[in-house]
């Protein structure tokens, strides 16, 4: 199992900042490859993602902790999937994201997961 961390100061209100990384349907908007998610109403949401040779859909556990400021969400399957995005600041915002799994290609994830805090920090930082 590996585990895979990059975080980002975004200038930002943290409770602004975590109410739009919340909305399952902004997802798409920072998580690299992903082309679309949906809330199912239960728990889970159900996403596709784009991975240049192929396009995969699937299904994910997907919790919101609005007091911890936390998103969680998994997927069990051969990689064993999981991560955690966590906001903390006040008036300005620290961003961080951790992944867990199984999949080889660990330079691979650790660049998604920079992509990802990216987007957050230029999404934020235009409006």
């Amino acid at each position: 199992m590996a585990d895979f961390l990059t975080s980002a100061d975004v200038a930002a209100p943290a409770d602004e900042l975590f109410d739009y990384l919340s909305q399952v349907e902004n997802l798409p908007n920072y998580f690299e490859r992903m082309t679309s998610a949906t809330d199912n109403g239960d728990g889970t949401i159900s996403v596709s993602a784009d991975l240049g040779d192929r396009v995969v859909e699937g299904e994910a556990w997907f919790e919101v902790d609005h007091a911890a400021r936390t998103l969680s969400w998994g997927s069990e399957g051969p990689n064993d999937y999981s991560g955690q995005l966590q906001v903390t600041g006040d008036e300005t915002s620290v961003v961080e994201v951790t992944l867990r799994t199984e999949r080889v290609g660990g330079d691979e994830i650790q660049e998604g997961l920079e992509h990802t805090v990216a987007a957050i920090k230029l999404i934020m930082e235009s409006r």
